[in-house]
């Protein structure tokens, strides 16, 4: 489909007072999303993911997977031809892939601005932020429960950051909003404070339904039963447990051609084996039944193979992060993926650090670098992660996005064409000169380099005279100067009411529930 029919399709009423509006707004530039020109890291031979597949085959039809308190779900499997006992899925060698080769090898999730429409598979990479913590952190307040503001900060802010391609999902938990509520304003904030893709809501499948009719509000019955508007997180309840929330979630999702993430939850030594080889077995038979399974729903609709997976200190038993052991499990598990034909999703901004800090730097470049070479298609974390997942923390969310920049430069890889060459300033310049004012400096100097819209290169002096400020110091002013400077991009007044009464009569339907 072109993007004109694209634009024709999802066309509504109102559309003169959107385009006045969208002529007034402030204009920023937001990165495409990365397209790698640079080789995947592979740690494991042929050999070796010939013996994990086949020992997660084995796996599958000796173990077995659980899907509790499904009856549907088991009665599909039955009639699919795995062998049914009570709770206890077991899947005959050759099943689970055959049913996987259905599901797409990419896909393109529509943004509702269609410049920011993102492709999730082969060689690309699109950045997602943070998702899940129910604390929140900046210099101010503290570390403290989030809000609905907060959360409502954190969209503002995704929207604003340049290398950032997706709004995501629960970028925190509002718990000042009722939990049978909550899903409904963030993705209303989603939608109207942000016209980057997004992610639905998983936590009960009567809420995905919920975010697949504001979807189809938002851009057209029709364009959702035949494009993707959401990517969501299926996780799996490690070990080998599919339970009824989140397969009820993915059944919604896939019925209507919605992508999942079907990620198991891992922290190794805990819920699997405390070895690579061992780790990536339990993942790819985890990963292979419920992908198996989102297209017993049905054929063909888009899935992530998700790989979420960490150490544990074996002292105090916290997940630890930027490990060279949770590498070797990412990249293994990219190269499965690519052998599965499907899309990846691993890595993030991790670290187990309670304060954007050194700790926090080294975990989180390791655990960035990792991503953009394991091959990872879709980063969910990409920024604002801190404390193992359970704060969002607004300076290191601004902090992470900036340094997702070099995510982009290093995987544009090297150029040697005739002007990168630089054989004629390697003349002009000649022995004992500097290039600083040569002709190929001056026609490059402006894109030669990457350079951070946030660290501090001034000298010395400069620095001192100005406060000696530190990073989380610049990070906090960044923070303050993207929120002053944010507007709303332009919505469709029509689809705007439409979508708030939406939310409103389904607020109004059922009483406040905070379990």
């Amino acid at each position: 489909m072109t993007e004109a029919a694209t634009r024709s399709r999802r066309g509504r009423g109102g559309g003169g007072a959107a385009r006045r509006a969208e002529r007034s707004a402030v204009s920023f530039e937001t990165a495409k999303y990365i397209e790698r020109n640079i080789p995947n890291f592979e740690v494991l031979t042929e050999e070796a993911l010939d013996i994990i597949e086949a020992n997660a085959e084995q796996i599958l039809e000796e173990v077995g997977v659980n899907f509790p308190d499904n009856p549907p779900a088991l009665e599909r499997w039955r009639e699919a031809g795995a062998s049914v006992e009570g709770e206890r899925v077991r899947i005959p060698k050759g099943l689970a892939r055959k049913l996987c080769a259905t599901a797409p090898a990419q896909f393109t999730q529509h943004a509702r601005n269609p410049d920011r429409n993102v492709v999730i598979g082969g060689k690309n990479l699109v950045l997602a932020p943070v998702y899940g913590p129910p604390f929140v952190r900046d210099v101010a307040g503290g570390r403290r429960y989030a809000t609905m503001a907060d959360f409502q900060k954190f969209v503002k802010l995704g929207y604003m950051s340049k290398w950032l391609h997706h709004s995501g999902g629960t970028v925190c938990e509002p718990t000042d909003v009722p939990v049978n509520k909550r899903h409904l304003d963030m993705l209303l904030a989603h939608m109207t404070l942000s016209d980057k893709p997004f992610m639905g809501s998983v936590t009960e499948p009567s809420r995905a339904q919920d975010s697949v009719e504001m979807c189809e509000i938002l851009f057209g019955k029709d364009f959702v039963q035949e494009n993707t508007v959401m990517t969501s997180l299926i996780n799996i309840n490690s070990p080998m447990t599919f339970d009824d929330v989140m397969m009820g979630a993915l059944e919604v999702y896939a019925k209507n051609n919605q992508a999942c993430i079907i990620s198991p939850f891992i922290v190794g030594g805990a819920m699997a084996p405390v070895s690579v080889a061992g780790t990536l077995t339990q993942v790819f038979a985890e990963v292979l039944a419920g992908i198996a399974y989102s297209q017993l729903i049905r054929p063909g609709a888009p899935v992530i193979m998700g790989a979420f997976v960490t150490s544990i200190d074996m002292n105090s038993g916290a997940p630890t992060f930027g490990t060279p052991e949770a590498s070797h499990i990412t990249y293994g598990a990219g190269q499965l993926a690519r052998r599965l034909g499907l899309p990846f999703r691993s890595a993030g901004s991790f670290c187990g650090s309670k304060l954007p800090d050194a700790q926090a730097a080294y975990e989180t470049a390791n655990s960035l670098n990792m991503g953009l070479l394991s091959g990872v298609n879709f980063m969910l974390h990409s920024c604002g992660w801190l404390e193992g997942g359970l704060v969002s923390s607004f300076e290191k969310f601004v902090m992470d996005a900036d340094q997702l920049g070099t995510l982009h430069h290093l995987a544009a890889g090297v150029q040697i064409d005739e002007n990168a060459q630089a054989m004629d300033a390697i003349r002009e310049v000649g022995p004992g000169g500097h290039y600083l004012g040569c002709a190929h400096t001056q026609a490059n100097f402006k894109s030669a380099f990457w350079k951070s819209d946030l660290l501090d290169y001034k000298p010395f002096e400069t620095w001192e005279d100005e406060g000696a400020r530190d990073t989380q110091t610049l990070a906090t002013l960044r923070v303050e100067k993207m929120l002053n400077d944010y507007q709303q991009p332009a919505m469709d007044p029509a689809t705007l009411e439409a979508l708030t009464d939406f939310v409103a009569r389904k607020k109004a339907a059922e009483p406040d529930s905070f379990m």
